[in-house]
């Protein structure tokens, strides 16, 4: 049997794959067993990742909201679109829940040019200029061309003194970080020139997926218990990682949805943080 994927190339249906992705939500293995068996009877020749995917959704979300959450992550990044604005949002939010204090948009002198920097984080005397490369794409990579454009460009604002939460320091390493993949070369060529590249299976000791789950690190449109709309509202009002719905439940306050919804939602957001995986 063969599974359509976005670009309607034809591939090979993989059953261990499938079982694979369906244990990383955090279902136990006879959860695993019993909605494999559910999706099985449902296949047939063709048959498209996006209904592939929509199939194991509903099944996990039936299990439990967190399963259909934890499975939704690559979705729900790309939900951070269309253009990126709150991907990098949430890029600056994972770095501070790691210790660091970071801002985003941020312009900068080189020593040749004027750079706009996604996101600038600093801990201790680390300071870190982040390129946030953003993909709506399911299956998009990144060419080797951005992280030799982006090593140009910490080369330009190297050893030049930035003024960022009231310090004075020179840039420490410049990061890469995106929802899509690396192409081989892009892999050689920041391994090679010892660059700091974070994608959704890059590193494969600690990529942005294994990061995410390690840390409970997850951005609000995961949250399956809410709508679009909702989502869209949370983001406006900054609430940008399900943990801060956790830590200030008033953002939930302003949504138009009852007090019964709040209390799910909540219930949720408090297990999908407290129950990380570790990968």
């Amino acid at each position: 049997m063969r599974v359509k994927k976005h670009s309607g190339e034809l591939v090979p249906f993989k059953p261990d794959s499938l079982r694979y992705s369906l244990s990383r939500s955090g279902a136990n293995p006879e959860e695993v067993d019993g909605v494999f068996e559910r999706i099985k009877d449902k296949l047939y020749d063709g048959i498209s990742t996006r209904e592939l995917y929509e199939l194991a959704f509903e099944y996990l979300k039936s299990c439990r909201d967190t399963y259909a959450a934890r499975y939704s992550l690559k979705k729900a990044l790309r939900d951070l679109g269309p253009e990126g604005f709150y991907f990098e949002k949430w890029v600056a939010r994972m770095f501070q829940e790691d210790g660091y204090q970071a801002v985003t948009g941020q312009t900068i002198q080189g020593h040749a040019v004027t750079h706009e920097i996604d996101v600038v984080a600093s801990k201790g005397k680390e300071l870190l200029a982040i390129e946030c490369k953003f993909r709506n794409d399911v299956d998009a990579k990144i060419s080797v061309t951005t992280p030799m454009y982006f090593m140009s460009r910490v080369v330009d604002i190297s050893n030049i003194s930035y003024t960022f939460f009231n310090k004075s320091l020179k840039i420490s390493a410049g990061w890469l970080v995106t929802n899509a993949y690396l192409t081989t070369d892009s892999i050689k060529f920041g391994e090679y020139h010892k660059m700091n590249l974070l994608s959704w299976d890059y590193p494969k000791t600690y990529s942005l997926k294994a990061r995410v789950d390690n840390n409970g690190q997850y951005p609000v449109t995961c949250l399956t218990s809410l709508n679009a709309q909702d989502k869209a509202r949370l983001l406006k009002a900054q609430c940008i990682l399900v943990k801060d719905v956790v830590r200030y439940p008033k953002f939930l306050r302003d949504l138009e949805i009852t007090d019964q919804k709040r209390k799910q939602v909540l219930e949720e957001a408090i297990e999908l943080v407290n129950s990380p995986l570790e990968h």
